[in-house]
């Protein structure tokens, strides 16, 4: 089956799946469950997941990783009320791509050069984070130390420059 008729069974799988749903979720009240609006954009990033895999388009999992993890953050930001956590949780998108670059490559089968370039998005993000949420006061146990984490983000890459230029 071609990628343009798989695309299309997908899309209409998709929504009469959706429309099944909701149409059951109206007539059964007990059926009818309670989300809050975060859940709908990881809802919608775990779609994009599942159109991915039914058309056989596994880069599909990179934005469905950055919409589902942004829906994570909102999530956890609307549940705690912290909304000015963004400051430093922006930080986090980066390695939100390296998630869906690795899971991309386990699905496509190219899975050892998916977690080099993945990886390093994810480690990249995560110093990131630590280094802006330190900044901002957000993670007390990093206090002073923050610079630590530029110091060694850039051995980092100087290493890996000297290694790869062999």
């Amino acid at each position: 089956m071609d990628r343009g008729r798989r695309s299309s069974l997908a899309g209409g799988l998709v929504l009469i799946l959706l429309g099944t749903w909701f149409l059951v979720a109206q007539f059964v009240p007990g059926l009818q469950i309670v989300v809050s609006w975060p859940l709908i954009i990881v809802g919608a990033g775990m779609l994009l997941l599942v159109i991915g895999l039914l058309t056989g388009v596994p880069e599909m999992a990179v934005p469905a990783c950055i919409v589902g993890g942004i829906g994570g953050l909102l999530y956890w930001q609307n549940a705690t009320g912290n909304w000015d956590s963004w400051a430093y949780a922006w930080t986090l998108i980066p390695g939100f791509v390296g998630a869906g670059v690795i899971l991309a490559g386990l699905l496509g089968g190219k899975l050892r050069r998916s977690v080099r370039e993945g990886g390093g998005l994810v480690l990249v993000s995560l110093v990131l984070f630590a280094i802006f949420g330190s900044f901002f006061g957000a993670l007390g146990m990093v206090g002073d130390y923050w610079p630590v984490f530029l110091i060694a983000l850039g051995l980092l890459l100087l290493f890996r420059s000297l290694l790869h230029s062999r």
